[in-house]
């Protein structure tokens, strides 16, 4: 039995047999098994009843029906491993009396002196319509944001456990736009006003931003820090040099809150990753490339050609299979709209069926180019 409901992003701590110094890591839910974990974040929404009964028009206005399917693939649980384990590492590191020394520290504006290892690190980069940021949700739903605490081992305890904050990165690099972000996706975790506090100083640097969001992370006991869109910095600093500012205060931020700190992007953030050698050893991680024409490819299809939502339908022969991932590249994304369009197509060319002909009108209307080869 499972110690905390699925979906709820707020719940009393529940405690199991962890080290009695540490009652963070004893609140932690338990890592869910492979098949438990893709069963718990797979969506397929059920058919209209009436179906058969409905008009072209009707047909047509289900077809956004599509947006709600997920179909957990492989690569998936391995998200969500690593993910986990960022946040377990973080409160393995942290003691109670940890992050008082290092609150203090803060505080006093003195050298911090840790005895704590580092927090973990790394980063997921993959094309784009791969489905990085839906599964990414999708593995955190899976575990509350926010643990409560009341009393541990006999002993009044309150406490805010967030256990990870996502917020995107700044297309501008500025460090204070990161830091205002970070604020604000605290405050909807737990329901503060910290942002609005902030802003209301009219006049405040960039550095005490920062050092109040270590100050916080640390109060409130952040687990993990999710940059997403990590690639956004790195087209900006191509024109403007500013980069370096952003990623140094994340680094302070990891060292000096002993939070773990994932990036997510696309692969042109890996240029950047890879020049410099501190960032190497940091931003090491999972990396999604497109569907390979394999199995994995063919059940992902099964599951989507269950959605057809013509008249009559249309069997998956190896031409139409072959065909779609040609022009989709391989990336779910453009084989869902691909899919999708298509089928708009013969409703509206009056075909009861899918076929090639119509499966190429629909890749001309959306004109989906997709590079044919990534790097490794």
């Amino acid at each position: 039995m499972r110690k905390y409901l699925p979906n709820e992003s707020c719940c009393g701590a529940v405690y199991d047999n962890a080290p009695a110094d540490n009652p963070f890591l004893a609140a932690l839910p338990e890592m869910l098994p492979r098949n438990e974990f893709l069963s718990a974040t797979r969506s397929t929404p059920g058919l209209p009843h009436d179906l058969p009964q409905m008009s072209s028009e009707e047909r047509r206005q289900s077809l956004p029906l599509l947006a709600s399917l997920f179909v957990p693939l492989d690569y998936m649980y391995a998200v969500y491993d690593q993910l986990y384990r960022a946040i377990r590492e973080t409160y393995t590191t942290r003691t109670t009396m940890e992050e008082i020394r290092q609150i203090n520290s803060l505080f006093c504006g003195k050298e911090n002196v840790s005895y704590a290892t580092q927090a973990a690190s790394g980063s997921i980069l993959g094309v784009p319509g791969i489905g990085k940021t839906s599964t990414i949700r999708r593995a955190l739903e899976t575990m509350p944001q926010v643990i409560e605490h009341t009393e541990y081992m006999g002993q009044p305890f309150y406490r805010k456990q967030v256990l990870y904050l996502r917020i995107e990165c700044p297309s501008d690099c500025s460090v204070k736009t990161l830091a205002l972000n970070l604020l604000s996706a605290l405050d909807r975790a737990i329901g503060s006003d910290y942002l609005h506090q902030l802003i209301s100083l009219r006049s405040i640097a960039a550095s005490a931003v920062a050092t109040q969001v270590k100050i916080l992370c640390m109060t409130h006991h952040v687990g993990l820090l999710l940059v997403d869109e990590i690639q956004n910095a790195v087209e900006t600093a191509q024109r403007n040099r500013q980069i370096k500012p952003l990623l140094k205060f994340l680094v302070e931020l990891t060292n000096d809150t002993a939070t773990a700190v994932y990036f997510v992007g696309t692969p042109v953030a890996e240029q950047l990753f890879v020049s410099q050698e501190h960032l190497k050893r940091r931003t090491r991680g999972i990396r999604l490339l497109p569907l390979k024409p394999d199995g994995t490819y063919r059940r992902f299809l099964e599951q989507l050609w269950l959605y057809q939502f013509t008249p009559q339908q249309a069997p998956l022969t190896e031409k139409l299979s072959n065909k779609l991932f040609d022009h989709s590249g391989g990336i779910p994304a453009y084989i869902i709209k691909i899919f999708q369009e298509c089928q708009a197509q013969a409703l509206l060319m009056g075909q009861a069926r899918l076929d090639e002909r119509v499966m190429q009108r629909a890749i001309d209307i959306l004109a989906i180019k997709v590079p044919k080869t990534y790097s490794g």
